[in-house]
């Protein structure tokens, strides 16, 4: 299972992404990955080789590559720097590659993401229509706007691809209230959805460099399920793994 980094190009300027390919000449589906806001750290790297190891080219693109080391030389967040518009820009660069790609199955992408990469995941599914499946795991801050016109949240109208969602019983952002909204929403849209809460378990569940909050429980119910759906709607046939 072969994983490098490449470097795509971006209003000018070079933006890493991370790859991390099934073993054989493909072509596969692809899975993007929305970072959270370690960026494209250990984590984010080992749900792209998961990945890979059940079948998906996975691609992880670094959307921090616009935030300098003098933008946060006092402390601030590389995530307080992202705009809306720049985000969608990485993440249809990241879509563009992979349709262009010999390797890659261009009318089977999807794309999933954690904590604020769960609010990527669904303003690129908002954003552009080469997504066949959407899988945010707990997207806080829908409702927020940034730098743009309408939040996530107000342009749900515009994914057109089947959703799967992962939300923490015990996390306030998004809440349960929060999740009740969205399920809400999505149902008078007629948006085919799928929303599971997992007992007791916080933000971050899944991630591991997060010891306070990952929750092997919720861990490990909630990934097969992403298989499970990523499967049926990119490959037409259930995965295991």
């Amino acid at each position: 299972m072969p994983s490098f980094w490449e470097k795509l190009q971006v209003d000018g300027q070079d933006m890493s992404v991370y790859a991390s390919v099934p073993s054989g000449s493909g072509p596969f589906p692809a899975v993007l990955i929305a970072h959270p806001a370690s960026g494209v750290a250990e984590f984010t790297q080992s749900i792209a080789d998961r990945l890979a190891e059940a079948g998906f080219a996975a691609v992880a693109p670094d959307l921090f590559h616009r935030v300098t080391e003098e933008m946060t030389a006092d402390g601030t967040a590389k995530n307080a720097f992202l705009k809306d518009a720049e985000i969608v820009a990485d993440m249809n660069a990241t879509v563009d590659w992979l349709r262009g790609h010999a390797a890659i199955q261009g009318d089977r992408i999807g794309v999933t993401g954690f904590c604020m990469g769960g609010r990527v995941a669904w303003l690129a599914a908002a954003s552009n229509p080469h997504f066949k499946a959407v899988v945010p795991y707990y997207p806080g801050n829908l409702w927020v706007a940034r730098d743009a016109p309408q939040s996530p949240f107000e342009l749900v109208g515009n994914i057109d691809c089947p959703m799967l969602t992962h939300f923490g019983e015990v996390d306030v952002n998004p809440s349960q209230e929060d999740m009740r909204k969205l399920d809400d929403e999505l149902t008078r849209l007629g948006k085919p959805h799928q929303f599971y809460t997992y007992p007791n378990a916080d933000h971050a569940f899944m991630d591991f460099a997060q010891p306070h909050r990952y929750q092997k429980e919720a861990s490990d119910a909630s990934w097969p399920r992403t298989l499970e759906f990523f499967a049926q709607h990119l490959k037409g046939a259930a995965v295991t793994g």
